[in-house]
């Protein structure tokens, strides 16, 4: 999946538009309820060898806030990686030229809708 395609998905279904916040990190994109700006979903690049995988190319992934009992399982497939940055048990990594399309929208949506975030 395609950064232009995710964004284009979450302005049209969340109203949501990427927030660049680091300067250091121009690419690394926020996405963010918009009743209590909490963070759902952030799309960087990061390379390889930071992520655990082998190598220095830079890989686009996206972290996602899921259940710990899903983020287990997601896990022990191919694609699906620790979080970068992020609490290791609320949050999971995605490489985005590894899942499909499909999946990753749905694991946004469950991110998106996830209890934690719930007022």
């Amino acid at each position: 999946m395609k950064r232009k395609e995710l964004f284009a998905y979450v302005a049209e279904h969340h109203q949501v538009n990427p927030e660049y916040l680091w300067k250091k990190n121009p690419n690394y994109a926020v996405l963010r309820h918009h009743y209590n700006r909490k963070w759902y979903a952030i799309i960087m690049d990061v390379e390889a060898e930071k992520l655990g995988l082998k190598g220095t190319q830079l890989e686009e992934i996206i972290d996602l806030k899921l259940e710990p009992e899903l983020i287990e399982i997601l896990q022990q497939s191919e694609g699906y990686l620790p979080a970068y940055h992020m609490n290791k048990q609320h949050w999971i990594s995605v490489q985005l030229k590894k899942v499909a399309p499909e999946q990753i929208l749905k694991l946004l949506e469950m991110s998106y809708k996830c209890k934690y975030f719930i007022m």
